[in-house]
């Protein structure tokens, strides 16, 4: 504005854009020119745009006024806090940003990890205290531990402590990481950590992820996955992990003994219930690392339903069991009760053998039934026999 730049060199406030620690005390002179020709005793002070109390004011003489502020907090925003110094009609005469904060903490808590072997991801916390209210800079660095020069990482991925190197590393040979911290207050230096990249590899979800029903089992459901396409020229092993979820249900089970196979086998779940089911995978020992890996992101979660129950021989006329079948289909259920109870992981022989027992119970169950309906042409044909042997 026009009034505002006429005053440019005709006022000043100093100290004129201090630093200054959290809990300090300023005073702040504003210095007028005669050619304003106004008194320094019609001025007024705002910080932030609020004014200032006029017991916190004195007249130093006809052309200065200072400001007294005590116990200052942290900046409300990191570009500094205004104070100015007005006209009595409120024209801006001149003004100063004030830095209030404390030096940087030592950054904690550096992690980093690969995802496949080709880039190198960081990550860190600021320190106990973390917030510092002024601009504080953090530059994540690394160099190969025996030889080679120390270089910045420059790409910061648009997140706060977090920074990526996309390409240019190598391999089986220990990198040394660290990060530093600095403001117009101090700096600080987090403890180096050393790693090499074969030691922190992740991986992408894994692919092509297929659940379907078991047959006709009402609580099973098979799970099948592709190993990471990214790692197939590599020597490792994956791990698997699958958890899955009941439709209206936020809460998941989680499978982890799904070892190095690409399928798995659900067992004990609720007939005529979708399911949703995820995988993840952690690549153990890429070119014989000792370290284990780290697990990659869940991968998406795909659906399927157990069979309901059939219930379409319920109401009909049963033939009474011989005590044999009682005491069968008794041994069987307790069998089944067991199973459910025992069968939530990927196990192999035991879900073969409860498959084979479930197969049998439902041929079973079928000519049982079968029977039923056939029972009335079964007495009729008799019946008749009989009447032709009496004659």
């Amino acid at each position: 504005n026009a009034k505002a730049s006429n005053n440019v060199n005709l006022a000043v406030i100093s100290p004129q854009d201090p630093v200054l620690h959290i809990g300090s005390s300023l005073t702040a002179v504003c210095t007028i020119s005669a050619e304003l020709e106004i008194t320094a005793r019609s001025l007024y002070w705002t910080l932030n745009g609020r004014r200032l109390a006029r017991n916190t004011y004195r007249v130093l003489s006809p052309t200065e006024s200072s400001v007294t502020l005590h116990q200052l907090n942290g900046s409300l925003q990191q570009s500094g806090d205004n104070l100015v110094c007005h006209r009595s009609n409120g024209e801006v005469l001149a003004g100063s940003c004030l830095y209030v904060g404390s030096p940087p903490e030592k950054p904690v808590n550096l992690t980093c990890w690969s995802r496949n072997t080709k880039d190198l991801s960081c990550r860190w916390s600021p320190g106990s205290q973390g917030e510092t209210f002024i601009n504080t800079k953090y530059i994540l660095k690394y160099k190969l531990k025996w030889y080679g020069k120390e270089k910045d990482c420059e790409d910061y991925m648009g997140q706060p402590y977090t920074c990526y190197v996309p390409r240019d590393l190598a391999i089986f040979t220990p990198y040394e990481i660290w990060v530093e911290a600095s403001n117009q207050l101090g700096s600080s230096t987090s403890d180096v950590i050393t790693l090499d990249i074969l030691d922190v590899v992740t991986t992408d979800p894994p692919p092509d992820v297929l659940v379907s029903r078991v047959g006709d089992l009402e609580d099973q459901l098979s799970v099948r996955w592709g190993s990471p396409p990214a790692l197939k020229d590599y020597l490792f092993q994956a791990k698997y992990q699958i958890r899955y979820r009941v439709e209206d249900s936020d809460e998941w089970k989680v499978i982890d003994d799904a070892g190095n196979q690409t399928s798995c086998r659900l067992a004990g779940l609720r007939a005529g219930t979708v399911y949703f089911v995820q995988v993840r995978c952690n690549p153990i020992g890429v070119y014989g690392s000792k370290k284990a890996g780290i697990w990659s992101d869940w991968s998406h979660s795909t659906a399927a339903s157990t069979p309901g129950i059939d219930r379409s021989h319920i109401g009909s006329c049963d033939l009474k069991p011989s005590e044999h079948n009682s005491t069968l289909r008794k041994e069987l259920k307790q069998f089944f009760g067991w199973m459910r109870k025992h069968s939530y992981g990927c196990t192999d022989v035991s879900i073969k053998l409860y498959d084979q027992w479930r197969v049998w119970l439902q041929k079973a169950q079928k000519t049982h039934d079968q029977v039923s309906k056939d029972k009335p042409f079964a007495v009729f044909r008799t019946k008749r026999s009989d009447s032709s042997f009496d004659q």
